[in-house]
């Protein structure tokens, strides 16, 4: 072989090398879809949330600029259940041609009354309940296999410790729940964005808002809710980190219930806040809402 045809031969081996090194590029619709595929992907991939932490996914509006991020990524997430059909959207106008995964696939939806209306609508906040966690993690998982094979097995690896740190986190909340009397587990918040975690775990929530943010509570339904706090004596008021907080205040101030906190539900809080990942969304709200519920 020729000089220049050995240094021919090494140039495309390093090439080669630098293709299988570059990491997967994964477009989130929400910022904890975006923390789980990390939490499965490692370094092997670089995860980009569109809507940013503390951001509403019921109402955001993508730029041009989020449609270009579509344009260069391997895989596309979807929370599903109607939450991000923006996204689903944005995807088809983007032009992406790869694969767009609903993480939550899978899932016994429940339903709920829309706000106004009366209408049964799906609730989309699926990952409030941790066994719903563990079946996006399998979602996700499986759809990294199939467009990077060649890391199968550490995608994995990563997907089955962070499912069982998922099954002990699930245990913990559990008990925690469990150690406030039946009759006090109820919370008042700013949207109902728990439905999930009061089926999974035993609460009742109620909330002014309907199921999306965007819904603006009648008059008479916020009077009706003051007369029930009232009349139960419920001192759990909190409000969530992507709302506003001047309506729950209002209620929390007619009631004399008092602020309990911040409590995270559609989204994260930014890097280095105190729920800046999935499993710290869950050690942030559970002992706020506990110590809460304890003053009913």
């Amino acid at each position: 072989m020729t000089r220049i045809g050995l240094l021919a031969g090494i140039l495309l081996a390093f090439a080669a090398e630098v293709a299988e090194a570059a990491p997967v590029k994964i477009v989130a619709s929400f910022s904890v879809l975006k923390d789980i595929a990390q939490q499965i992907a490692g370094d092997r991939a670089e995860v980009t949330s569109l809507v940013p932490p503390d951001g509403d996914a019921h109402s955001f509006d993508p730029s041009p600029a989020d449609a270009e991020k579509l344009g260069s990524a391997s895989l596309v997430l979807v929370n599903g259940l109607g939450l991000d059909r923006w996204m689903e959207q944005l995807a088809t106008s983007a032009g992406y041609k790869g694969p767009l995964v609903v993480a939550s696939a899978g899932i016994a939806a429940r339903e709920m009354p829309s706000e106004g209306d009366g209408k049964v609508v799906t609730d989309p906040h699926a990952w409030q309940d941790l066994r719903n966690g563990a079946i996006y993690v399998g979602n996700i998982e499986r759809a990294l296999e199939a467009v990077d094979p060649g890391n199968a097995a550490d995608y994995r690896s990563r997907a089955a410790a962070y499912s069982a740190v998922l099954v002990a986190l699930d245990a913990e909340v559990r008990a925690a729940i469990g150690s406030v009397p039946a009759a006090k587990r109820r919370v008042i918040t700013s949207h109902d964005a728990f439905g999930y975690f009061g089926a999974a775990y035993g609460v009742t929530f109620l909330a002014p808002e309907g199921i999306s943010t965007d819904a603006e509570p009648s008059a008479g339904a916020v009077a009706k809710l003051v007369d029930q706090i009232k009349a139960e004596h419920i001192k759990a008021v909190f409000i969530e980190n992507m709302t506003d907080a001047r309506l729950i205040a209002t209620i929390a101030r007619e009631t004399g219930a008092e602020l309990g906190g911040t409590l995270y539900s559609d989204a994260l809080s930014k890097p280095g806040g105190e729920a800046d990942n999935y499993v710290g969304m869950f050690k942030n709200n559970v002992p706020k809402l506990v110590a809460g519920m304890l003053k009913n």
